[in-house]
C-alpha cells in the first residue's frame, strides 16, 4: 500500500492541471496537497490490481478519481460554509467564493480530459458509469441541502441520501478498476456494490466522529453537525426516540437562532448519550460492513482480495 500510495502521489503532483491565471489553478494544487486517505484511487489501484499487476497503466485514471472527488468538496465547502477541511482554511475562505466554483469547474474538466486517453473500447463505458455516478453525487448533495428545510427526514430517506452522495463514488472507484482490468461483469457488480456498503457505512462513522471524534485529530469543525441542526443519522434516531424532557430540550436547541456553540454540542450530545445513539450508529456501521465484506465472498478471484480486505479494515477503525 505504500507503493500505491507513493505512485498515486506522484500522479498527482506531476498532474499541473493548468498555470494561468495563477488565482484559478493553485486553489486546485492548493486543495489536492492536502492529502487525506486517497482513499478512492488507492480503491480504483486495488481493485485493478486483484487481476493485473501493470499497476502505473492506470494511474492517471485512478487520478482523475481523486479529482473529481475533490472537486465535490471544493463545491460542498462552499454550501456549508465550511472553515476548515483536512485541518487547513477551505478554498473558498482562503481566496474566496467564486473562486471556488471556477477552479471547481476546471478540476471536474480535468477529469473529463484525463478519461479521454482511454482506449476507445473503454472510453464510451467508463464515461456513461461516471457520468451515472456524477449525477447521483449531485442528486445526493441537493437532497442534503433539501433535508436542511424539510421538518421531518426518516432514516430510509437518509441512508439514500448518502448512498447517492458519498457511497456511489466509492462504487464507482471499485467499479472502474474492475472495467480497466477487463474484469467479468459479474465481478463489476459485487465490487460496485461492496463499495456502496462500504461509502454508507463510511459516513455514518464521519457522522459519529464529528460529535465522538477526537478533537485534535478530526480535522474538521467539531461538532459542526449539531452546530448546523445538520440531519445526520444521529439528530434524526434523537428525534425519533426522545421523550418528555429530552425531546422538548432538543426541541429547543434546534430551534435557537442564536446560542454559544460548544454549549449547543455538549447539550445535544448529552441528549444523544441519554438515547445511546452513539450505540445505535455503531452497530448500524457494523451492518454496513459485514453485509460488505460478506459480499466479496463472490468474486471470482476471492483469494487475492486480502489486500483489499486490509486497507478497507484499516480504514474502518480509524478514530479521527
Amino acid at each position: 500500500m505504500e507503493e500505491y500510495f507513493s505512485l498515486l502521489e506522484e500522479e498527482i503532483q506531476r498532474n499541473g492541471y493548468g498555470s494561468e491565471p495563477a488565482s484559478l489553478y493553485e486553489p486546485i494544487r492548493y486543495i489536492m496537497r492536502l492529502g487525506g486517505k486517497r482513499m478512492r484511487p488507492l480503491l480504483t489501484m486495488l481493485s485493478y490490481s486483484l487481476y493485473r499487476d501493470d499497476i502505473q497503466r492506470i494511474l492517471p485514471y485512478a487520478a482523475a478519481v481523486e479529482t473529481f472527488h475533490n472537486f465535490t468538496l471544493m463545491h460542498d465547502d462552499i454550501m456549508d460554509q465550511a472553515p476548515l477541511r483536512r485541518g487547513k482554511t477551505t478554498v473558498h475562505k482562503k481566496w474566496n467564493v467564486n473562486t471556488a466554483i471556477l477552479s471547481g469547474d476546471v478540476m471536474l474538466v480535468r477529469v473529463y480530459d484525463i478519461f479521454l486517453r482511454l482506449d476507445v473500447d473503454k472510453l464510451k463505458e467508463v464515461l456513461l458509469r461516471f457520468n451515472t455516478c456524477a449525477a447521483e453525487v449531485c442528486e445526493g448533495q441537493q437532497e442534503d441541502m433539501e433535508f436542511e428545510r424539510q421538518r421531518k427526514v426518516t432514516v430510509e430517506q437518509y441512508l439514500s441520501m448518502i448512498r447517492l452522495k458519498t457511497a456511489v463514488l466509492l462504487g464507482f472507484s471499485l467499479e472502474l478498476g474492475a472495467m480497466l482490468a477487463n474484469a467479468p461483469g459479474h465481478d463489476r457488480e459485487v465490487l460496485r456494490d461492496f463499495g456502496i456498503n462500504m461509502g454508507i457505512a463510511f459516513q455514518l462513522k464521519d457522522d459519529l466522529l464529528d460529535v465522538y471524534g477526537d478533537k485534535k485529530n478530526f480535522g474538521k469543525q467539531q461538532g459542526g453537525d449539531i452546530i448546523a441542526n445538520k440531519k445526520t443519522f444521529l439528530l434524526i434516531n434523537a428525534m425519533l426516540h426522545a421523550r418528555g424532557k429530552g425531546k422538548k430540550e432538543l426541541q429547543q436547541w434546534l430551534s435557537a437562532t442564536r446560542f454559544d456553540k460548544q454549549k449547543k454540542v455538549a447539550a445535544v450530545t448529552k441528549i444523544y448519550d441519554s438515547l445511546g445513539i452513539r450505540q445505535l450508529t455503531e452497530k448500524r456501521i457494523q451492518e454496513y460492513f459485514t453485509k460488505g465484506f460478506q459480499g466479496l465472498e463472490q468474486l471470482s478471484v476471492k483469494g487475492k482480495s486480502i489486500t483489499l480486505i486490509n486497507f478497507v479494515e484499516s480504514i474502518a477503525k480509524r478514530q479521527k
